[in-house]
């Protein structure tokens, strides 16, 4: 049997929703895609995913449950050169904590804060 990946699923979480969407909309050119929760007690929106596919998949979630802000897990989003999305952070209404720099044989990282306040890394092997 084939272990399984650390993380199936990821939430961030946000307070606005719309202000979080337009931000990570912006910073990944791409949208994000509305989807039911079956408790009826929060709003979702997925990134594109594909369950089958190595990595995880997650959505922003807005919840009465749970509260945006640093301090706990960070997510880091595989991109092809974390420069190119670092570049559309701030003019999305985020922060860039940390420019891209190099995590030697893994790469490069841009360390990231979205508008809701959670922090996010970028990850790339260019």
């Amino acid at each position: 049997m084939d272990k399984a990946n650390a993380i199936g699923w990821f939430d961030l979480y946000v307070d606005n929703m719309d202000r979080a969407l337009g931000f990570y909309e912006a910073v990944f050119q791409q949208p994000l895609e509305p989807i039911g929760d079956p408790t009826g007690e929060t709003v979702m929106r997925a990134f594109a995913g594909n369950m089958s596919a190595y990595g995880a998949a997650g959505a922003l979630v807005k919840s009465p449950h749970a509260r945006p802000g640093p301090g706990g897990t960070m997510v880091y989003f595989s991109v092809e050169d974390c420069a190119v999305q670092q570049a559309r952070v701030e003019a999305a209404g985020g922060k860039v904590l940390r420019p891209k720099f190099s995590i030697g044989q893994f790469g490069y990282v841009t360390l990231c804060m979205d508008t809701e306040g959670n922090p996010f890394g970028l990850n790339s092997m260019r």
